[in-house]
């Protein structure tokens, strides 16, 4: 039975970096060493890292006033590395959710916070918008996509202090001006490769405000000035990274990429709003791309785990809702093919028709 694969992450790939992958295991690059055990100061891997950086600022039109860098340690180091350097005083963060609840929780070990904007007020289902934006700020704080509750930003913020945005979900999925941005991270096993490794775009004023004496490790500039190499990077992650970036330039990039999963989406959230069995549970306004989060409709929530079952049945993998939230959740990430969206669809109506 074909597998569809819509977890929220650890995610889908693209078949072409499995498969490039599992070749780099036995033999990288033709050096008769595998990928797990080659030396990351050999040219071959530098080469990687280069392609990966490479590839990454002309996808995404970074400026050449950025660094790329990447580094191990999962997004929700960057929770306290933000503050670190940059918090001197007092920084504002728009909380839509629990990522930005925890990167809240860490910013306050080093200055104040205000919570300028919150949707908890109707369990996150919505973006906060129109809220004013302080000009003593440090910085400004948002996470573009909440996988737990499925909203997300579609326009980028005009912010007259530095931006700073953690954008694992929905990186490299949409358009987006990075020049409005003074630092954009994420953790790379959502669109771009395993769990280990996260990528960091920070503008090159950015180094120059870091605004205390920090652990060598901590501090943005030793990852920057040495090219992600301080120490040994997550070898393994970035060549796969490498192999999904070639992969979204090779079907036209993210622009591509963007109208792909658009149509996923819609797809999607049209059978959501059809089905008498199912109900969307986000503003329409800010129903994200990537996680489509949806439960039984009213009356009929009894049947939530007969349709788990009967899902997983038909090689649906991964659809039952965060254990904050339940329900149910399809996270369609770039590499998902929209035939797995049409079977999801497909197994949905099947379901209707039984429980009429």
């Amino acid at each position: 039975m074909k597998k569809h694969n819509f977890s929220a992450g650890p995610s889908i790939l693209p078949e072409i970096a499995y498969q490039n992958a599992a070749k780099a295991i036995l033999d990288f690059n033709g050096t008769g060493l595998s990928i797990l055990s080659i030396s990351h100061r050999t040219k071959d891997f530098e080469d990687v890292l280069a392609s990966a950086q490479s590839l990454m600022r002309e996808l995404l039109n970074i400026p050449e006033n950025y660094h790329i860098y990447f580094v191990g340690g999962g997004a929700s180091t960057q929770f306290f590395h933000i503050p670190a350097n940059f918090l001197a005083t007092k920084a504002g963060y728009v909380n839509t959710g629990v990522w930005t609840k925890k990167a809240i929780k860490e910013a306050k070990y080093y200055g104040q916070v205000e919570i300028l904007a919150t949707s908890e007020d109707r369990n996150f289902c919505y973006i906060p918008k129109g809220f004013e934006i302080p000009a003593d700020l440090d910085y400004l704080y948002i996470c573009t996509n909440n996988t737990i509750y499925g909203t997300q930003y579609k326009e980028d913020i005009d912010s007259p202090v530095p931006l700073i945005a953690d954008m694992s979900s929905d990186i490299l999925s949409r358009p987006i001006d990075v020049s409005k941005y003074a630092l954009i991270y994420g953790g790379a096993q959502k669109n771009l490769a395993p769990a280990g490794v996260s990528f960091v775009i920070v503008r090159d004023d950015m180094l120059t405000k870091v605004v205390r004496e920090l652990p060598t490790m901590m501090n943005v500039n030793t990852h920057a000035e040495n090219n992600s190499m301080f120490n040994t990077p997550p070898v393994f992650p970035i060549f796969v990274m490498n192999e999904t970036l070639k992969w979204i330039k090779s079907i036209g990039g993210v622009e591509a990429m963007y109208k792909i999963n658009v149509e996923k989406a819609q797809i999607l959230y049209d059978e959501i709003e059809r089905n008498t069995l199912f109900r969307a549970t986000v503003d329409k306004a800010d129903r994200s791309l990537m996680n489509i989060c949806f439960v039984m409709a009213e009356g009929k929530e009894d049947l939530a785990a007969d349709f788990l079952k009967f899902a997983t049945e038909r090689g649906m993998v991964g659809i039952k809702g965060h254990r904050l939230v339940g329900g149910f959740r399809a996270s369609c990430y770039n590499a998902l093919p929209k035939e797995s969206v049409e079977a999801l669809v497909a197994c949905m109506q099947e379901f209707e028709q039984l429980h009429k």
